[in-house]
């Protein structure tokens, strides 16, 4: 009988609000935890960088990056760039050059994961857009970075967390859209495609061999309404097993995918520690 190889696990690097990245990385190494993702990265500033935020420059020097997280003996798990893929391009709205950036960071210390998403657009332009100009849209933001990560060795991820990506039906069409590439695969969020209005069962076993890399989390019975209105959410508050959504069977359908690593996106040290044990007892961390 297989023995399927055990995922890692690890955090969102942002544990505790209002400290830089150095802080969160002790905290989630402190855990015991093996791996912690790149959250968020931009193009700089003071308050973002390094006072309020657990970011990342996308014109860091990648190797102080990876030192940073060697330092606390943690493997980067993939590397975060939701960009506003639906909403009309203009250098002041993070994008495809800002996903094209994360890729060359990434591919430059060997992540081999950049997570990007459309999320919902915020200007009348984009909220006026059919099924059919949403597809092409974002199919022709990525066309580059989707490109250019095939050159470099690393695979963009979509993740649940718009309009499009928020179902099967979407992901498949943007990824047909960019020619299915193996550059281009999926981060299940079991939280943000359930809140979506997807079921994270069938979404794991629709792209069950392309998803590279999970984003954990569990929702109340209390969000049940604004199911299928909201596409995401950052953070559950609740560990893996107390709420609505089938983990369990997510687990028993990705045992034997062959995924390398996952994060949490859950707050609480006790939820956090919860939800690694929840895991360990499906046998697939």
């Amino acid at each position: 009988m297989n023995n399927p190889k055990k995922i890692k696990v690890g955090c969102f690097a942002l544990v505790d609000p209002f400290r830089p990245l150095d802080h969160q990385l002790e905290r989630i190494a402190g855990m015991g935890f093996q791996c912690a993702d790149i959250t968020d990265s931009h193009s700089g500033g003071l308050l973002s960088s390094g006072i309020f935020h657990a970011a990342v420059s996308l014109d860091d020097n990648p190797f102080d990056v990876k030192r940073l997280f060697d330092r606390h003996g943690l493997e980067i798990s993939s590397m975060a760039a939701h960009a506003h893929l639906l909403d009309p391009s203009t250098p002041a709205r993070y994008g495809n050059t800002e996903v094209m950036k994360a890729v060359k960071l990434a591919a430059t210390i060997g992540v081999k994961y950049v997570i990007t998403t459309e999320l919902d657009p915020e200007t009348e332009w984009g909220k006026n857009l059919s099924y059919d100009q949403q597809v092409l849209i974002v199919a022709e933001k990525l066309h580059e970075p989707v490109r250019m990560a095939g050159d470099l060795g690393v695979t963009i991820l979509l993740e649940s967390h718009g309009p499009l990506t928020g179902t099967i039906q979407g992901l498949k069409d943007i990824m047909a859209a960019l020619g299915n590439p193996d550059s281009i695969g999926i981060n299940l969020d079991t939280g943000n495609s359930w809140l979506g209005g997807a079921n994270p069962v069938a979404m794991a076993r629709e792209f069950k061999g392309r998803i590279g890399h999970i984003h954990w989390k569990d929702l109340p019975a209390e969000m049940e309404p604004q199911r299928g209105t909201i596409h995401g959410c950052g953070f559950s508050s609740i560990a893996l097993g107390e709420g609505v959504i089938d983990i369990a069977g997510v687990c028993a359908v990705l045992a034997d995918a062959g995924i390398e690593a996952s994060t949490f996106e859950i707050v609480g040290e006790e939820n956090l520690k919860n939800s690694h044990e929840f895991l360990k007892q499906q046998n697939i961390a």
